[in-house]
């Protein structure tokens, strides 16, 4: 659902006008010297925007042998703004984590549940004067590490601008925002077209 260290002052001020609010600098971001992203170890106390199970955006995809799960999460400051305005501010931070999903434990006889273990953790990062397309991915070997830098050809760029509900982002997949964006009439065109082949299938 995303293809996203903190300062240790600061203030943010959230209004509830439609206009952006900048996000604050207790969930700013941070970078090493050579440009990796320090890892947001604080970001399971962000606020959690959705869990998607076993997502493909291929028609093609291959099955796989074990499901996953993908928690999103978004910097509150960040989440704020949303609400009062229907997209994303400058230095929006939104964390894509993977974990394994388990069937068998404790008392389950039937469904999944989520594994202990981070199999995965990607970010999605709105800095507009870092990168040229204001949104940048990182990828983390792990929740410990530096991220690295995924290449702006990459082909989450091109399917997140092409699909994007909201500047870029899968809000479509996101169940309190989603009407948020509806609302203040910031769904992308190309989103409404998707939901129109969709509609007429």
């Amino acid at each position: 659902m995303v293809c996203l260290v903190c300062a240790a002052f600061g203030v943010a001020v959230f209004v509830h006008q439609d206009r952006t609010v900048n996000a604050g600098a207790a969930d700013a971001l941070s970078y090493a010297a050579n440009g990796d992203m320090l890892p947001p170890s604080n970001y399971r106390e962000w606020v959690y925007l959705s869990t998607g199970i076993d997502m493909s955006y291929s028609p093609n995809a291959m099955q796989m042998n074990n499901s996953v799960f993908d928690n999103v999460f978004v910097n509150p400051a960040s989440y704020r703004s949303f609400l009062a305005t229907g997209t994303w501010p400058d230095k929006t931070v939104m964390v894509l984590e993977v974990r394994g999903a388990k069937s068998k434990g404790s008392i389950n006889q039937r469904g999944h549940f989520q594994d202990t273990t981070i199999s995965g953790l990607e970010v999605h990062v709105k800095d507009e004067t870092r990168f040229p397309g204001k949104w940048a991915f990182f990828e983390f070997d792990s929740p410990q590490k530096n991220g690295t830098h995924i290449p702006e050809k990459a082909p989450c760029y091109t399917c997140h601008v092409a699909h994007g509900a909201v500047d870029t982002t899968f809000v479509q997949f996101y169940p309190t925002l989603l009407p948020v964006a509806k609302e203040k009439k910031t769904l992308s065109a190309n989103y409404l077209k998707d939901e129109s082949v969709q509609g007429a299938k």
